[in-house]
């Protein structure tokens, strides 16, 4: 389904999803602590969002059997939560959370170090990661083109050396989880379809320390590093605008 034009009923509810989003995870990101199992925080994040009035928007998508994906170093998004999976102290934890409101969706996702970091270039990634879904952000507005925002993340994360995951995209987003256009995070000026004003995306750069392949574990859900090497995930839901955009999933 191609991600459609809002109401202003439709971005009114939109509005409502992000805010008790981004009110979940900015009580994850306080609560998380080292010695906490992965099905701990989703527990948190379930209780949290009951009492706020929305629904997990990925618990039964395609299957999806939790509230929440976390993802701990390697894994890079997708992660099931699970009481054995125990958070160890410089741990790089993804909390990627998706919230409905009166039938319309947000997504967004951050990353945060557990205690103290293993190495500075843990604080880099993070720092860079989220610098990029800026600087995506900043390329947003009215008749922009998938490809112009792709440039935008690619051009910052490659000064840094750094692997930009290509199996995994941003998207549309309000109606359904995903939908079209994807939105990579790598691409080419004045290139892929254009967005209008009233459009709601999720801008999600994906990002390792090593190389950009990933691979599916087991369990057929958690996408994890071939090489091993760390990862940082941050996304936000953007509603765009005439001039550039608005946030809907922060406070």
């Amino acid at each position: 389904m191609q991600t459609a034009v809002k109401t202003s009923q439709e971005m009114k509810y939109m509005r409502e999803s992000g805010r008790m989003l981004a009110t979940v995870l900015n009580l994850l990101k306080q609560e998380l602590k080292v010695g906490m199992s992965t099905k701990d925080l989703s527990l948190i994040a379930a209780n949290e969002l009951k009492s706020l009035g929305g629904e997990a928007a990925f618990l039964g998508y395609q299957g999806y059997p939790d509230v929440i994906c976390i993802s701990v170093n390697n894994e890079v998004v997708h992660g099931i939560p699970n009481p054995s999976k125990i958070i160890q102290e410089g741990d790089i934890v993804g909390l990627d959370f998706g919230v409905r409101y009166r039938g319309m969706i947000t997504d967004s996702a951050i990353s945060v170090i557990a205690g103290k970091p293993k190495q500075r270039g843990h604080i880099s990634l993070l720092e860079d990661t989220k610098k990029a879904l800026d600087i995506g952000i900043a390329a947003i507005h009215d008749q922009v083109r998938t490809g112009d925002i792709g440039f935008a993340i690619e051009s910052f994360l490659n000064k840094k050396r750094y692997g930009i995951v290509r199996d995994l995209v941003g998207h549309g987003v309000g109606h359904h989880v995903h939908e079209d256009p994807n939105i990579p995070n790598y691409g080419r000026p004045n290139t892929g379809p254009w967005l209008d004003k009233g459009m709601t995306i999720a801008i999600e750069p994906m990002v390792t320390l090593g190389t950009d392949n990933v691979t599916v574990a087991p369990d057929g859900w958690t996408i994890l590093t071939t090489d091993g090497s760390w990862s940082a995930h941050f996304e936000h839901t953007v509603l765009i605008t005439e001039e550039g955009s608005e946030i809907l999933t922060q406070i």
